[in-house]
């Protein structure tokens, strides 16, 4: 029968262990990951199951690490990440997090737009370090996602987003995700989003200042516009913002992207029934 061991297509026996394939294929492997799920030794494999084997401490070569970073994914969902395209309009807090995530996840290629520089004040919140400071942030978040995961491709342009380059800058994306701090910007991105590039989603965040709460957080949709957050609590005088509730909020953002891009997961509908 057929499997795929570390994403590569072999032939092996039917009723064959998990160990025997370590033993033939994998000496020393001590992480195991059969169709995303960690398994043991014992496991029996089956036709079409797709196998990872990872030895730890051992650094692997540049193709192999690119299945090995999504071995904990479903399987056939890498494929699918790879030749999408998300546009996120700036790169503080929300930015910054749900690119990241993306990017993590498997997104093939982002664009970051953003005018502003990492200062220290940022750094409370944002996915940035110290020796960031100064630096344009969409050079930064570059830099860390090129980190985190070198295969997603990263378009940057460091510049103000207004009307007239929404559609030149997110045009070719699948789906858009807002994450700016003012209300005004807020607004005009949906804006002109919707009024320029009606088939791409727009995925908003409204509403995470301040700590706690976590159960006011929700997502909701209207038409091709998503909101994520309380949306309630505008930051202010005396009402700031911090890493878990932003952070949550862009997750959420980040994880609404990744619903639209690949559809409902019908493991998580069917445990709703």
């Amino acid at each position: 029968m057929k499997i795929y061991l570390n994403e590569k297509h072999i032939k092996t026996e039917k009723g064959a262990k998990v160990a025997d394939l370590v033993k033939q294929h994998k000496p020393g492997a001590e992480v195991c990951v059969l169709n995303g799920f960690p398994c043991l030794m014992e496991h029996t494999v089956e036709e079409g199951d797709r196998l990872v084997l990872i030895k730890k401490g051992e650094v692997p070569s540049k193709n192999d690490l690119e299945h090995l970073l999504s071995a904990r994914h479903t399987p056939g969902i890498a494929d699918k990440l790879k030749k999408s395209c998300v546009g996120i309009a700036g790169c503080g807090g929300l930015g910054s997090t749900a690119a990241i995530a993306l990017a993590r996840a498997g997104v093939g290629r982002l664009v970051i737009a953003d005018y502003d520089v990492v200062e220290p004040s940022n750094l409370n919140r944002q996915q940035y370090f110290v020796s960031h400071i100064g630096l344009p942030k969409v050079e930064a978040l570059k830099e860390v996602i090129k980190k985190a995961n070198p295969f997603t491709k990263v378009e940057s342009h460091h510049l103000r987003i207004v009307p007239e380059n929404v559609e030149t800058l997110f045009g070719k994306c699948d789906a858009v995700i807002e994450a700016f701090d003012m209300a005004d910007q807020k607004q005009m991105l949906v804006e002109t989003v919707l009024a320029k590039l009606p088939k791409t989603p727009i995925v908003i965040g409204s509403g995470m200042a301040g700590y706690g709460a976590n159960d006011l957080l929700r997502t909701r949709r209207t038409g091709n516009l998503y909101i994520c957050g309380d949306e309630r609590s505008e930051a202010g005088p005396g009402f700031g913002l911090m890493a878990p509730r932003v952070g949550m909020a862009a997750c959420m953002q980040a994880n609404q992207a990744l619903e639209i891009l690949l559809g409902p997961d019908p493991r998580i509908k069917q445990s709703e029934s």
